[in-house]
């Protein structure tokens, strides 16, 4: 049984252990106004209290909504957030690629949707080594995927999945929102149907599988119909790849 509350403040003393036996300074996150990121700045507050804790906003022709939620979620904690559009860079990355043949849109669509969690990663890693430099203290970035979302590859390569410290990474979306409950994360940014905000589609609309049936898997995958059993099998094998790199060792 999961004891959200337990492992609420295993998660916090993971947190402050690991910035105080590194001597780290503060940390950066991505803030979508989703449950993940919610949940997981509201850990690091929790932690590292929050004049240590940097939220971005990273617009690319999102929905307004995001950036709503997320200064949501930063005024309830009140951590910094501040705001870096990337539409125009992700507009200028295109319009150079446009330059090396005249692609149609279904060739572009996956380029296009995994550039987006890339041009963040690289940002937030920019403002982690802005801001060490400025505060004259370490800062690293956190991540926000939640071990569902894990299991079956959802996530970019070199880009969402890229993090310093994961402190949800082992904990299925229902014990993410157990979490976010003991936390009070803002009930509309807790429930809010997940989605990626690139794409205009809910999570599990994509995935083709709910989460609940993805922690199901995970705990005994015979308590499941066949037919999503195999769904769910086929999306973590199909993803192997992005978690191991095979890497060539020379003879001794």
């Amino acid at each position: 049984m999961f004891d959200a509350k337990k492992e609420t403040k295993n998660i916090v003393k993971f947190i402050r252990d690991y910035f105080k036996s590194n001597n780290l300074g503060g940390v950066v996150l991505g803030i979508s106004g989703g449950k993940d990121s919610g949940v997981v700045a509201a850990l690091f507050t929790e932690a590292l209290g929050k004049e240590n804790v940097l939220g971005v906003t990273m617009p690319c022709h999102s929905i307004k909504d995001d950036k709503d939620l997320a200064k949501v979620v930063a005024d309830y904690y009140g951590f910094e957030l501040i705001n870096v559009d990337l539409t125009k860079t992700y507009d200028t990355f295109k319009d150079e690629i446009t330059t090396l043949g005249d692609f149609k849109e279904e060739n572009t669509l996956n380029s296009d949707i995994n550039i987006k969690p890339r041009l963040r990663m690289s940002t937030l890693y920019y403002l982690a080594a802005l801001y060490s430099s400025l505060k004259g203290k370490t800062y690293i970035v956190g991540g926000t995927s939640n071990k569902s979302e894990l299991f079956v590859g959802y996530f970019t390569k070199g880009g969402d999945s890229v993090c310093d410290i994961s402190p949800i990474a082992d904990l299925t979306v229902e014990e993410v929102i157990a979490v976010g409950e003991v936390l009070n994360v803002p009930k509309e940014v807790l429930y809010r149907t997940p989605s990626d905000g690139i794409s205009q589609k809910s999570d599990e609309d994509k995935l083709g599988v709910k989460y609940s049936d993805i922690a199901k898997y995970m705990e005994d995958k015979d308590s499941l119909p066949k037919e999503i059993a195999t769904k769910i099998e086929k999306l973590h094998k199909s993803c192997e790849h992005k978690f191991n790199i095979p890497t060539y060792r020379k003879e001794k």
